[in-house]
């Protein structure tokens, strides 16, 4: 025994033996120079790559996709390995936002607002892709595919854009009267959410030109300028988006700027000869099983269906408004756009009614 013991201890000091193994090793890990510089290493000499695509994935509310990523080893590796994926969705600065998916072979789990909407999609080899049924507003932004293999993590980022437009908002008591809280409120009961600044940035590119500020999404607060003006920054500065930074979510009181996306129904217009109040407007909705329209769903029809209509009617806002896709005399402005007659607190007009399909 005691030869043994020491023919054990010669044979681990020797070096010519392999490392403690339990499916996966590291080698040389530092530089054979001895500099201290680190060289990369990897399990079972393969290394593990995560791809996923560059350019963004479009969507819309209320549709069905699909993020892909597939991952792969350089060299390949034939033998079948346990892989856990995990998806997550990221703020803007890539910090993770919220946990979506977790997965290992074929069982997974989903977190949130994704339980029952997300599951993976693995028909081709080593993939991970995720789809997501039933896209939601909130849905827009980058996702985290990520592969881990024992000790190993790769991971790569989708970004997830919603075709939507973003619109400002001003509630009936006048212009600068929400904070921060008040305004996620507001875009939510017009069928919309706060904006991101990517949505903001994209409008403004497709012409968005508006002179007052409103909250986003991050907590700060901006507005778009196409055509510099004095009373919108000064005739100085470039075209852009003018910031006022991060404001306090209580205190601070501004606008807000809304994004919708396209609509999973239609919305249409009422009318009578002599108007209507807009309880009467409410009512007539009903009537013929529909609801009054969200200036996001007006907004949306005139983008996404190209509604055109030189009426004007209410809305559930109580605002009265109207979209002009193809501007003519006595329609407004020569550019296409919502018009708005503000909050009438007397008047009778037509209506805009929104039915599912």
């Amino acid at each position: 025994l005691p030869l043994l013991l020491e023919a054990t201890l010669l044979w681990l000091a020797s070096g010519s033996h392999h490392p403690f193994y339990n499916g996966f090793y590291y080698n040389h890990i530092m530089n054979d120079k001895g500099n201290g510089q680190e060289k990369v290493v990897y399990f079972n000499g393969a290394k593990l790559v995560v791809e996923t695509p560059k350019d963004p994935v479009y969507s819309s509310n209320g549709a069905n996709v699909t993020l892909p990523c597939h991952y792969h080893y350089e060299p390949d590796l034939e033998a079948k390995r346990k892989i856990r994926i995990k998806w997550s969705k990221l703020r803007d600065d890539y910090t993770k936002e919220q946990d979506v998916l977790v997965a290992i072979g074929k069982t997974y789990m989903a977190f949130g607002d994704f339980r029952g909407r997300a599951h993976l999609h693995q028909v081709g080899r080593r993939e991970a892709s995720l789809v997501v049924s039933d896209v939601r507003l909130q849905d827009d932004g980058k996702y985290r595919c990520e592969v881990i293999d024992g000790l190993e993590d790769e991971s790569d980022v989708v970004d997830l854009r919603l075709q939507g437009i973003v619109f400002p908002y001003q509630p009936p008591r006048g212009q600068y009267r929400l904070n921060f809280h008040e305004a996620e409120q507001v875009c939510q009961e017009q069928g919309a959410i706060l904006a991101t600044f990517n949505q903001l940035f994209q409008a403004w590119s497709e012409g968005l030109d508006w002179c007052n500020a409103g909250w986003l999404a991050d907590g700060t607060v901006q507005y778009p300028i196409r055509l510099p003006r004095r009373p919108c920054g000064g005739l100085h500065l470039a075209p852009g988006i003018r910031s006022y930074g991060p404001r306090h979510r209580h205190l601070h009181r501004f606008d807000a700027f809304c994004f919708s996306s396209a609509l999973r129904g239609e919305v249409f217009y009422l009318d009578r000869p002599a108007g209507m109040t807009l309880e009467e407007a409410k009512q007539s909705c009903q009537d013929v099983g529909a609801e009054i329209a969200r200036v996001g769903q007006l907004y949306s029809a005139w983008k996404f269906l190209g509604l055109d209509r030189c009426d004007a009617g209410w809305l559930a806002d109580g605002s009265v408004r109207y979209p002009i896709a193809k501007p003519r005399a006595n329609c407004g402005p020569a550019e296409p756009g919502v018009r708005s007659f503000g909050f009438p607190s007397k008047g009778r007009f037509g209506v805009f009614c929104y039915k599912e399909r």
